[in-house]
């Protein structure tokens, strides 16, 4: 006699099931290569009776659990946590009189746990403070004092250059300057905000 989850079962045979994914790629000629291997959950399979007069609620059972993906417990010859069902089969034969026939597939799977953890001492988690962001700032009433900036010209400064460095846009400069843009003199305090 074996239990999966609650429900008895009279279990005649037990298999597992080991298996990979292997990735292939065809190639022009020869066998296809391979570059991944990769393990994959075993199977388990049994096979038996339920035998008993509510047998199909029984098996109405097993198949409310598989179909809410609820983790089970199977024990039997062998012994199996944290499995799911994956598929049921049922047969009724005039053999058996107060039950059937059912195979049953399971599959053993592994749970993740959180690295979230409560602070300790308080009920709720700890938040983040809100933030400002997104919100409109408030407009200085105050008027601005625009300080001048002056840079003085090196071998190759442009007003592109210049316009990248300190923000200011290429016509601004001009009409602060008023030098034209091939002929920038070396050694001019230029006007750049």
């Amino acid at each position: 006699m074996a239990k999966l989850d609650d429900v008895s079962l009279f279990i005649e045979d037990e298999s597992e099931s080991y298996k990979v994914d292997v990735t292939e790629y065809a190639v022009e000629k020869g066998e296809p290569f391979t570059d991944h291997v990769s393990k994959r959950s075993p199977d388990f399979s049994i096979s038996g009776y339920i035998l008993s007069s509510n047998y199909e609620t029984s098996k109405n059972k097993l198949i409310s659990i598989m179909e809410s993906g609820k983790i089970i417990k199977y024990v039997g010859k062998m012994s199996a946590s944290n499995v799911i069902i994956t598929s049921i089969s049922s047969k009724r034969s005039s053999d058996v009189q107060n039950g059937m026939a059912i195979d049953i597939s399971l599959r053993r799977i592994r749970i993740s746990t959180t690295s979230w953890q409560k602070a300790s001492g308080s009920k709720k988690p700890a938040q983040k403070p809100t933030s400002q962001s997104g919100k409109k700032k408030p407009v200085s009433k105050k008027k601005s004092t625009s300080t001048k900036k002056y840079h003085v010209t090196k071998k190759g400064d442009t007003y592109w250059d210049l316009s990248r460095k300190y923000g200011s846009s290429i016509p601004q400069l001009r009409s602060w300057n008023k030098y034209p843009d091939r002929r920038i003199p070396i050694g001019v305090k230029l006007r750049v905000k």
